[in-house]
């Protein structure tokens, strides 16, 4: 049987020099392009489109009277039109857990960089403070202990379970916000925690994690009102979608050291003008770092070799992480 002709619209996104895309070149014959523009010359031909975060709208694909396989290179289909998609016949695929690893211990270095002060002391050695230091030491700032300290999970799916597991290997004390949408989950008992509503979450969490989707409902989750219920010395963290968290709302609550301190991973806009105002707000009760907590080399190796496995299902006729 010959191979498909596919579209990889942003290969570049996933960084791919130190990845071996040898199963996808098995299982297609294909064509990079860095952007959606320079594409409608050749979608004709074309069996399947994989795109990252390139729009794949109804545009693109009444430009492609070929099209019968969408994959998504992410777990998130907001880039892909579902409905014409579906009205034409053409399966959607996306990829599943394949960052649940890279994602939760980027989750605990932000917890920990924050809560030992890592930036801070690492700064007092490069300026010398330490070589000044009377002591054998030089400790100006408190660190903490994650042992006995309560994380509260928001969404608790692959990514919110894998941050349990590690939490409850550090000692901790776990929360999990109660969803109305919740399904009951194999295991989830093994954590002994307790499913609470978002306020008392808020209010006794020392760490907050947020691992839920991005939705209509719960655009700017975490408000104003949400970061008054917070703890004085909580720290709060995002590697789920920028979306969740008003940002201005942060912005104040960091300044006037109503929370402790906040670690994202994600913002509303990305990437970011260089007028965000979190980027520039340099105090070290903020870490920010660039969509990266996906993005180990296992991690989108994984995420290709996945991509291949749902085109291979597909050619075989076999149903696969179709959304």
């Amino acid at each position: 049987m010959s191979k498909a002709q596919a579209l990889f619209l942003d290969r570049p996104s996933l960084y791919p020099d130190d990845l071996d895309f040898s199963a996808l070149n098995d299982v297609a014959h294909w064509q990079d392009f860095d952007s959606a523009s320079d594409i409608k010359h050749c979608l004709s031909e074309t069996e399947i489109i994989v795109s990252n975060k390139v729009l794949i709208d109804a545009a693109v694909i009444g430009d492609a009277p070929r099209l019968r396989l969408i994959c998504i290179a992410a777990t998130g289909v907001n880039n892909v039109d579902i409905d014409v998609a579906r009205q034409r016949g053409i399966v959607v695929c996306n990829v599943r857990a394949y960052a649940t690893s890279s994602v939760a211990q980027h989750v605990f270095s932000l917890i920990l960089s924050l809560g030992r002060k890592l930036f801070s002391y690492r700064e007092a050695v490069i300026r010398g403070r330490w070589s000044q230091s009377p002591f054998f030491c030089d400790f100006e700032e408190p660190i903490h202990e994650l042992d006995g300290k309560t994380i509260g999970i928001v969404g608790f799916g692959d990514l919110g379970q894998a941050v349990a597991k590690i939490a409850r290997c550090f000692g901790m004390r776990i929360l999990i916000a109660h969803s109305h949408n919740a399904e009951s989950r194999v295991g989830e008992s093994d954590f002994q925690a307790a499913r609470v509503a978002m306020p008392e979450l808020l209010a006794e969490s020392d760490i907050i994690s947020l691992h839920c989707p991005l939705t209509d409902d719960n655009r700017h989750l975490i408000g104003a009102e949400a970061l008054s219920i917070m703890r004085p010395d909580a720290i709060l963290i995002n590697t789920a979608r920028g979306g969740l968290i008003d940002e201005r709302a942060l912005l104040s609550a960091l300044e006037d050291k109503q929370i402790a301190a906040a670690a994202l991973d994600v913002l509303e806009e990305e990437p970011p003008s260089g007028n965000h105002p979190l980027i520039n707000y340099h105090a070290d009760n903020l870490i920010i770092t660039p969509h990266v907590a996906w993005a180990s080399q296992q991690s989108r190796q994984r995420l290709v070799n996945e991509i291949a496995k749902n085109i291979e299902a597909y050619s075989s006729a076999q149903k696969r992480n179709v959304i």
